[in-house]
């Protein structure tokens, strides 16, 4: 990341993975949305546990892919200006959280869901921490179906992840100017480090919304 992308960096506000989590899930133009990735993969696979399945190797595949930010970075710097490894990841980790979501009942528009699908981007370990701190109420399953919509919680979630965002920035830094004089290390030190913490939001959020659709 350059000084440039750096200088952007420090001036995002937490809205910013609002903005993120609502291309996530209703996607433009020849971007697809959550609702449509699921409906794609429902169609092929006709249950929806398959289907959530497909969408989960399917993100795994696009966060550890270097391709991605590259391809779709510049339009998503031009929706939410965010620098486009950053905005790419975050992207990848909204979709597929709000895809299961969506095939497990929750309804994306409700605003204690969204709420719910960036506690699931934080993480276990992050959320579990938040919890005992006191910061966090309960787990993102008692928030989204919570009796009513609190935007004090929604604002604090958000506020995390882009703290947690500026961390990770630092770090990709760090990472980048220690593997300067090893080729192609930082890239697939990258991928790796990337597809990893996809695995684990992915498992975080089966865990922690549960179907809320009938059983056959």
């Amino acid at each position: 990341m350059d000084d440039k992308q750096l200088a952007a960096a420090e001036n995002l506000s937490a809205d910013v993975f609002h903005q993120i989590l609502d291309l996530a899930i209703t996607g433009k133009g020849a971007l697809p949305g959550a609702h449509a990735t699921a409906k794609a993969q429902l169609g092929r696979h006709g249950d929806a546990e398959a289907a959530i399945r497909a969408i989960v190797n399917q993100h795994l595949a696009l966060a550890g892919g270097q391709g991605f930010a590259t391809n779709w970075g510049g339009f998503l710097m031009s929706l939410v200006t965010i620098p486009a490894n950053i905005g790419a990841h975050a992207f990848v980790q909204a979709r597929m959280v709000s895809a299961i979501a969506h095939l497990r009942g929750y309804e994306l528009e409700d605003p204690r869901v969204r709420t719910a699908l960036l506690m699931c981007m934080l993480g276990p370990s992050a959320g579990a921490a938040l919890v005992s701190k006191g910061v966090l109420p309960s787990s993102p399953l008692v928030v989204a179906t919570a009796p009513v919509f609190d935007s004090h919680l929604d604002g604090a979630v958000a506020k995390v992840l882009l703290e947690r965002a500026m961390s990770a920035i630092s770090g990709k830094r760090l990472g980048l100017m220690l593997a300067k004089g090893v080729p192609f290390v930082g890239g697939g030190v990258g991928a790796a480090v990337d597809a990893w913490s996809t695995r684990a939001i992915a498992r975080h959020t089966l865990d922690a919304l549960p179907s809320r659709r009938p059983k056959a």
